[in-house]
């Protein structure tokens, strides 16, 4: 067992650890809204998270085209008249 090895592994697990600790309190601050484009590789994660949710959605059935203009007069109507 090298205890040296393990000492530098811990270290480097620690400053992963101490970095992720930042970055939350980062987010936990919060700043308001952001203004801007969001940087380059929140777009990209939000676009493959689209890709993934559109590929896993089922095909859904066609809906029936939505009809448009006036509809169809009423019989009773014409009738009444």
């Amino acid at each position: 067992m090298d205890v040296m090895k393990i000492l530098n592994d811990l270290r480097q697990e620690r400053e992963i650890i101490e970095e992720a600790i930042i970055t939350l309190e980062r987010l936990a601050r919060g700043q308001g809204k952001r203004r801007g484009r969001p940087p380059a590789w929140m777009a990209a994660l939000r676009d493959r998270e689209k890709l993934e949710a559109a590929g896993e959605a089922e095909p859904a059935e066609a809906a029936p085209p939505a009809k448009r203009g006036k509809g169809a007069k009423k019989a009773g109507k014409a009738s009444e008249q």
